[in-house]
């Protein structure tokens, strides 16, 4: 009985991460590129999802961010298991599907896998945008039980694209915050689980807070982990992340897997679930129970 509670209160933070993630990216794509002070003109304090931006979305529409991660997502529950190639084959379709956005990085590498069947991009030294970290939610729940594999899939799945060291840190310690999440860890604890990143990649250090909330994972990171800590609940979170503006679909996704991990999927506020699009939030909460059940974690409770 007791194995059955705690499976299920993983499983709902696993939905909220992934709920948390298409909210955030919807919530902040209206003000990607824009400096906070624009957005505190033009909104006062961005709290709805609203749609527009230089994107022209609708309400609760979403952007690459989380198109990318289901993908992965997609993938992964069609394949019963980790295929890379798979991952591969369902970026290359959406990428075919003409997305309303995708990044040049994200292209290059995509195009890349279409064209010569590449499955981990060259290094790169200017390749230290977020495109890889956006996307690692669906590996953070598939590996949940097992921090090798979740080093393995996290890199592997980042190189398609993105062949950079800091993108690869990044992707991995975001993955171990969020199974920290999932096991109900405080935020002091989160806290220093983080020095040890801070320990061994200095540049991701956040506090004093720079303001910077650009594309670079760095920037992309120091502004998820300050509005995080910060943060008293999973709105709080969101709503000082966007409103830093910058890249802010991205930085409102990474922190909104982040905070819908940590606090649970019922933190989400309602007026926000409702703006989505009611079949998207279905499939991701069915996904997000998949990835679970396949999971080392998912496997040793219900196996």
């Amino acid at each position: 009985m007791r194995a059955t509670l705690r499976y299920e209160e993983v499983r709902d933070r696993a939905r909220g991460a992934f709920l948390g993630l298409a909210i955030g990216d919807a919530l902040g794509a209206p003000v990607e590129f824009m400096t906070s002070g624009e957005i505190k003109a033009k909104y006062g304090l961005l709290k709805e999802i609203v749609g527009g931006g230089w994107l022209r979305l609708k309400p609760g529409q979403v952007t690459d961010d989380t198109d990318m991660a289901l993908c992965i997502a997609r993938a992964v529950v069609s394949s019963r298991g980790w295929d890379l190639t798979a991952i591969a084959q369902h970026f290359a379709r959406w990428l075919k599907s003409k997305p309303v956005d995708v990044g040049d990085t994200c292209r290059r590498g995509i195009r890349d896998f279409m064209l010569k069947g590449q499955l981990e991009t060259p290094y790169n030294e200017w390749d230290g945008g977020n495109g890889a970290v956006m996307r690692l939610l669906p590996v953070a729940i598939l590996t949940a039980g097992d921090d090798e594999l979740l080093r393995e899939y996290a890199v592997a799945q980042a190189r398609i694209t993105h062949n950079h060291l800091l993108s690869d840190a990044a992707c991995v310690w975001l993955g171990k915050l969020v199974q920290l999440c999932f096991d109900s860890a405080s935020k002091s604890r989160l806290r220093r689980e983080l020095e040890t990143l801070l320990g061994e990649h200095p540049q991701f250090k956040f506090d004093p807070y720079r303001g910077l909330a650009s594309g670079y994972v760095v920037d992309t990171m120091q502004t998820v982990f300050h509005h995080f800590f910060r943060g008293k609940d999973f709105e709080s979170c969101l709503v000082g992340t966007v409103n830093q503006g910058g890249d802010a679909d991205t930085t409102g996704a990474i922190v909104g897997a982040l905070a819908g991990a940590y606090y649970g999927e019922e933190s989400i506020p309602q007026r926000w679930r409702k703006k989505m699009d009611k079949n998207l939030m279905n499939e991701i909460t069915r996904l997000a129970e998949e990835l679970l059940r396949l999971s080392p974690y998912g496997r040793g409770v219900t196996g």
